[in-house]
């Protein structure tokens, strides 16, 4: 029986990845004067305007917002306010507030340190909030990603490379893909549709767009093996896209948090990520889990596995972890818990020191995924014997 499954991706010049890296800008800016400061930075982006809101704790060092606002804005591509927004001319307003004493008090000092006497360094850190969050790797691509979001970031990552190279001259930095894979059970067989919305210059043909795109974006990034004559190519299906970025629609941080993760394979916790330090386990958390179901698949004690942490707000450890293997693995889900549980720490303040998150490395997550990339230390396989081992 074949299956339709779609994922989307945007690219960094859409408004709300453009918030998104306005915020993660912030956040490394704080971090890069003080790894202890807790950042909680919101951003709103539209018509000549950028909105910056929420909760920051610096102890030391001083950050000037209103210079990364737009330097941030700058290097993602909005240069010209032809564009109806641009980093040097747009108003950049700040409404930034200290933590919550009440939240930093459960951070400091978790339920574990402060009500059960534990003297374990790790237990004295608790967490920033409560929530649930979700890890996934599946072994049907080689960055260990389900295929279609590993597509649709291969388009929105070249259909940027083509604008700022100059190779279509005419794209401008709002964009995005959407992939459909036909699979068979739980084979890819074929992308069913590959589609491109490109904003773009006002002197060009609607044709003239297609045959770039198709030629110079989607052709070079989706392997020829995906591709058949079943395959349906879209390009700006909607006709003209010149308006396009905060001129053309609001942006604001965290609204694409599907694009964020796995494409909508796996349960999403709800939790957003850019802006937020690591104390924040809707972020950190994520990163733990998505490590941990990594970990699993490259160990071969699953084809697919998803990780689910939870946690309450100002404690240290865990209220609830599982693994599912979705039937794939080598072992029952319950003793892959149980394996994992013996492995991987995923107290806050063990999660911060083993992946080293106190330090400025978000600014590049915001765009194309924060998962199935090379450099971030989530992305790691090094628990690989010692899973083997206890298996």
């Amino acid at each position: 029986m074949l299956r339709y499954v779609t994922s989307e991706s945007v690219t960094e010049g859409h408004p709300d990845k453009l918030a998104d890296r306005i915020s993660d800008s912030i956040l490394d800016a704080f971090l890069a004067q003080d790894p202890k400061a807790r950042v909680a930075a919101e951003t709103l982006v539209t018509t000549g305007l950028v909105m910056v809101a929420g909760e920051i704790t610096l102890e030391k060092g001083y950050v000037d917002i209103p210079r990364v606002v737009r330097e941030a804005v700058l290097e993602v591509g909005y240069t010209r306010a032809k564009y109806g927004f641009d980093g040097n001319t747009c108003a950049v307003l700040t409404a930034v507030d200290e933590q919550s004493p009440d939240i930093a008090g459960g951070v400091n000092e978790a339920y574990e340190w402060r009500v059960l006497g534990s003297r374990d360094p790790l237990d004295r850190v608790g967490a920033g909030d409560q929530g649930l969050m979700f890890g996934y790797a599946t072994d049907e691509t080689p960055e260990l990603m389900p295929l279609p979001i590993s597509l649709a970031h291969r388009l929105t990552r070249r259909l940027a490379e083509a604008r700022k190279t100059g190779e279509i001259p005419y794209l401008r930095p709002d964009g995005k893909a959407q992939v459909t894979v036909v699979y068979e059970g739980q084979i890819p067989l074929y992308v069913g549709t590959a589609l491109v919305s490109t904003q773009h210059g006002e002197d060009v043909e609607g044709e003239q767009i297609a045959q770039d795109v198709i030629a110079k974006v989607i052709r070079p990034a989706i392997p020829e093996r995906y591709l058949s004559e079943k395959t349906q190519y879209l390009v700006n299906p909607s006709g003209k896209f010149v308006i396009g970025g905060p001129h053309g629609d609001t942006g604001l941080t965290g609204r694409k948090i599907i694009v964020d993760t796995y494409g909508g394979a796996v349960p999403h916790g709800g939790g957003a990520f850019s802006g937020k330090d690591p104390t924040k386990v809707d972020r950190s958390a994520a990163y733990y889990a998505r490590y941990i179901a990594k970990n699993l698949v490259a160990a071969g004690l699953a084809k697919r596995a998803l990780v689910e942490l939870a946690y309450a707000i100002g404690k240290a450890r865990p209220v609830g972890m599982r693994v599912e293997s979705f039937g794939t693995g080598t072992l029952e889900d319950e003793r892959l818990t149980e394996i994992v549980g013996r492995v991987f720490d995923a107290r806050p303040r063990a999660i911060i020191e083993n992946l080293g998150l106190a330090r400025p490395i978000y600014t590049p997550t915001s765009a194309y995924g924060h998962f199935g990339r090379e450099g971030f230390p989530w992305e790691a396989t090094d628990k690989l014997e010692v899973l083997q081992g206890l298996a």
